[in-house]
């Protein structure tokens, strides 16, 4: 298939840097997720295969993510953060995958549910110690998976992560592959968050660039948080 602006339209596109900024995983562990790596053991080269495979492949020598494979990053980097270990997650990707029949499995709500036995079952086969109590208690594996990965989600009727919004509760900031190719937008006018975060510094004030873009104060001041929010 050949690759192009109008191919990507609805997919969502970001640079390595974009989606460690988005989702603050570190960009050397996105390239080996998304692209595997290449290692040496007692003298031998090894090939490690990605955690799953992209939905954007490599173009111009330029690595990008889709929407859905910031979501998987999502997921990967909140899970390691929990001492999960990659081989145990590589295997949740790939029997969760069997299981809901999508290549991003980690992207659909039903994981929030059978996530618990998707990782139960690697338990039985590895014994790792890190998931077991956390798979013990279903309480505090829905405790864990609902408020830190699916708050700010929203689905279609047939469980596919649509967009996101991630000032969760509030909703003045959304990622939505369907608009600006995924870039963070304001809520009211559709307008890129870097682009008025840097017209206020430009303007000067928030009320000017507010009215450069023809949206409210409230909207700009929201951008500028997420975006400082961002970088820090």
């Amino acid at each position: 298939m050949l690759w192009n602006e109008t191919s990507l339209v609805g997919t969502g596109l970001y640079t390595i840097p974009e989606a460690s900024r988005l989702t603050k995983a570190p960009q050397p562990s996105i390239r080996r997720w998304l692209f595997g790596y290449r290692y040496m053991r007692n003298g031998v080269w090894r090939d490690l295969e990605p955690v799953w495979t992209g939905q954007v492949p490599q173009m111009n020598s330029a690595f990008g993510l889709g929407f859905l494979d910031l979501m998987e990053v999502r997921f990967v980097q909140a899970f390691r953060i929990q001492g999960v270990s990659l081989h145990v997650i590589r295997l949740a990707v790939q029997r969760a995958s069997e299981i809901f029949g999508h290549g991003h499995p980690f992207a659909r709500k039903r994981f929030m549910t059978d996530g618990r036995r998707v990782f139960a079952e690697i338990i039985d086969e590895t014994g790792e110690t890190q998931l077991l109590d956390l798979v013990r208690s279903q309480y505090a594996f829905h405790r864990f998976v609902r408020p830190s990965l699916y708050a700010g989600l929203e689905f279609s009727p047939n469980d596919r992560v649509l967009r996101w919004y991630p000032m969760h509760p509030q909703r003045q900031v959304v990622i939505d592959p369907q608009q600006a190719f995924g870039r963070p937008i304001t809520v009211e006018g559709r307008v890129p968050t870097d682009a008025l975060a840097a017209s206020v510094k430009v303007e000067g004030s928030a009320e000017r660039a507010a009215r450069l873009f023809e949206v409210s104060s409230a909207a700009v001041r929201a951008a500028l948080k997420f975006e400082r929010d961002l970088a820090a």
